[in-house]
């Protein structure tokens, strides 16, 4: 069940004993935290935001993310078609340097031998530092689909919307929002206090989550953790 953005407002009047809306009269500015908060979630914890999608492939290696993407999570395999289609061959991430050392040209579309520009995809190349862009090997030379999952930008959310991340995050959007309203009149002692407290219940909550996806996920069996 999707939580709804006027739910959260309702719930931070509540704390900040404003249910009349006296010193909150505009929800505006709650509104605007809100939307803050989505994207401080998904910078410090990407995969809050994540989506598993069929994307269609430029010609060459280069490859970016639709428009709402902000990080390249994973690629997982080739797909017959953009929608739809059928799965086929796993693509797996590999390290640049062994390809600029064993095939320096890969990325001219005349390469000739393994890396020559095909429509099947066998391997991709991730930077950290350039998030938003991807390398494939080989090259695309035709008509190429691959499901990759990746971040995107949470949506801009108005008071009649559902929250842009999952419901588990409600209640650290929450205490966000408590933070910046706290902040705003933080001239007041208490004020400044509360506003500290509620960032820490906004940031444990993220790193909270992040630490039991990693005691929780079903690869710590692959990997043999106790």
């Amino acid at each position: 069940m999707a939580v709804a953005v006027n739910d959260v407002i309702d719930k931070v009047q509540q704390i900040l004993q404003d249910t009349a809306g006296i010193r909150w009269s505009e929800t505006n500015e709650l509104i605007e935290w809100v939307n803050d908060a989505q994207r401080e979630i998904t910078l410090l914890k990407p995969d809050a935001t994540s989506t598993n999608q069929t994307v269609t492939l430029t010609t060459g290696t280069k490859q970016s993310l639709p428009s709402d993407g902000n990080r390249l999570l994973r690629v997982i395999r080739n797909m017959s078609a953009a929608s739809g289609g059928n799965g086929g061959r796993s693509v797996r991430l590999v390290a640049r340097d062994v390809l600029d050392t064993q095939t320096p040209t890969w990325h001219d579309p005349n390469v000739t031998g393994d890396a020559a520009h095909t429509n099947v995809v066998k391997n991709y190349i991730y930077d950290e530092q350039d998030p938003t862009n991807y390398y494939v090997f080989p090259g695309v030379s035709g008509d190429v689909y691959l499901e990759i999952v990746y971040s995107k930008n949470p949506a801009v959310v108005a008071a009649g919307d559902n929250l842009g991340v999952e419901d588990i995050y409600a209640n650290a959007v929450q205490n966000y929002v408590l933070y910046m309203a706290y902040m705003k009149e933080s001239e007041v002692a208490a004020n400044a206090q509360r506003a500290s407290s509620h960032y820490n219940l906004f940031t444990a909550a993220i790193t909270g989550k992040a630490q039991i996806d990693t005691i929780t996920t079903p690869n710590r069996e692959r990997r043999g953790d106790s």
